[in-house]
């Protein structure tokens, strides 16, 4: 009986590749936890929530591999779950310590590189969104909080589907940059994307994995799940 499960988007238009991406997520996940067992499923595999469901005990913790505390987090998710007795936790892109882990990161790639931290410019690549001004904010507030961890690096902001773009905010980074996509595990947009912006704007810096997949990522994750839930009244 697995003791969590991880809820991600997924693909509607493919969603088996979603699916095993996930699940991939899931097992690194659990290497950071021995003893650990994790269901994964996507809100867009036909049935695969549902499934998923029915192994976990009572008051197992869900945890949304989301950026945001949007829609699908607030609304679609509860929904699904129905009367499940379950605990969803916070999603990954609001958990306070994700900056300090992230400039972890940011820190040894820079001085891997041989740069000062002042002279590398960071490229934060987001999502964002036409509708909701929620994914934006919640990148820009997690660069704002960056920033003082990174001893004044120059710090720039773009994303997918808003002003600025990834290639704007990318464009004239120099040789001494680093590009961070904001995104909580690979998908389209990580591996198309993001890539193709960067190649556009004449990008010279390194491009790291994910947010999700930095491995101080996964084992913040793996705590919160190991820890005993609280039943929610």
């Amino acid at each position: 009986m697995p003791d969590a499960l991880i809820v991600a988007h997924g693909q509607p238009s493919d969603p088996e590749p979603a699916s095993a991406a996930l699940a991939a997520f899931a097992r690194g996940v659990e290497a950071h936890a021995p003893g650990l067992s994790l269901a994964s499923a996507t809100l867009a595999a036909p049935g695969e929530l549902d499934a998923a469901v029915q192994t976990l005990p009572s008051h197992a913790p869900v945890y949304p591999l989301f950026m945001a505390r949007g829609w699908f987090v607030t609304e679609v998710l509860p929904r699904r779950l129905g009367a499940q007795d379950l605990t969803i936790l916070d999603p990954l892109g609001v958990d306070p310590t994700l900056p300090g882990l992230a400039a972890q990161v940011l820190s040894e790639t820079i001085a891997q590189q041989g740069w000062a931290p002042q002279e590398t410019t960071l490229v934060l690549a987001a999502h964002g969104s036409g509708r909701s001004r929620n994914p934006s904010a919640v990148a820009n507030a997690f660069a704002e909080a960056l920033k003082p961890m990174l001893d004044g690096g120059d710090i720039r902001v773009g994303f997918v589907e808003e002003p600025p773009s990834i290639e704007d905010a990318a464009r004239g980074a120099g040789a001494r940059a680093i590009c961070l996509p904001f995104f909580a595990c690979q998908g389209g947009h990580a591996t198309e994307d993001v890539p193709q912006a960067l190649k556009a704007a004449g990008f010279q810096g390194r491009l790291l994995p994910v947010l999700g997949e930095l491995p101080p990522v996964k084992q913040r994750i793996a705590e919160q799940l190991s820890a005993p839930t609280i039943p929610t009244s």
